[in-house]
């Protein structure tokens, strides 16, 4: 089989990264030292990273973040009051493989949204599917889906996710048709997918805010027991990074 056969056969097995680096050996002799055996695993690992770049580039597309929120830039100043070794410990990602939920409240703009994206975000660097939403845009897309048939596909295709991230919990009030759409959610997501809620409204009051007491005893039961909790404090962090851009 010539050079260029091989190649064309790499391609067409679309094992392009492999294709690549061998046609670049080729042409510059970069690993002639190499024996058949580290050379076939240089070319093997090559083409194993390249696939598990996209797909990690196609988990974080897929998740439709507001924000390119990171780990690494989490601040931990103490008037936050978010605890730096058990944010640590949520990091390493084991309660999404127990599939327990995390509950982050706190006043506007106290960095909910950005702690739950960046869990989020580490989730798809290590291979795990998250979607997320605002809860009043999911909870209204659901009320449309269910006009034109689609509701059961649309609630097939979010259980699927490793992780679900509801965002702005509660800023509108729930009506029958948007309690009976949590509750599906919710329930098909207990005991075997994790959710990350975020609200301006402590726990205390969500009962209230879903009303219908036996529905929203059977969300938050389902919710609320198996969750970690974050309860943010402090000045707004928008408010603290707007003054040191002035300064």
């Amino acid at each position: 089989m010539t050079t260029n056969q091989t190649l064309e056969k790499l391609r067409q097995m679309r094992l392009y990264a492999m294709a690549e680096l061998h046609q670049n050996h080729l042409q510059n002799h970069l690993y002639d030292d190499l024996t058949t055996d580290d050379y076939l695993d240089l070319l093997t690992q090559h083409q194993w990273e390249q696939r598990q770049n996209k797909r990690i580039e196609r988990l974080i597309k897929q998740a439709k973040f507001k924000e390119n929120a990171s780990i690494a830039d989490i601040d931990f100043n103490s008037t936050r009051n978010l605890d730096k070794n058990m944010f640590n410990r949520l990091s390493t990602l084991d309660f999404i493989r127990r599939k327990e939920n995390l509950i982050v409240t706190g006043a506007s703009g106290t960095g909910k949204s950005y702690l739950t994206q960046a869990l989020g975000h580490q989730a798809c660097l290590m291979g795990m599917s998250v979607q997320y939403y605002i809860t009043s845009r999911l909870l209204d897309h659901l009320k449309f889906a269910k006009l034109d048939g689609t509701y059961f596909k649309e609630l097939k295709k979010i259980n699927k996710s490793n992780i679900l991230i509801l965002d702005d919990f509660g800023l509108q009030s729930f009506n029958n048709k948007a309690r009976e759409a949590l509750m599906d959610i919710i329930e098909d997501r207990h005991n075997s997918r994790s959710t990350f809620v975020c609200s301006q409204i402590p726990v205390s009051g969500w009962h209230k805010l879903i009303g219908e007491g036996t529905i929203a005893d059977a969300i938050l039961d389902r919710i609320i027991n198996s969750a970690h909790r974050i309860q943010l404090k402090g000045e707004s962090m928008r408010k603290i990074n707007m003054n040191k851009i002035k300064n």
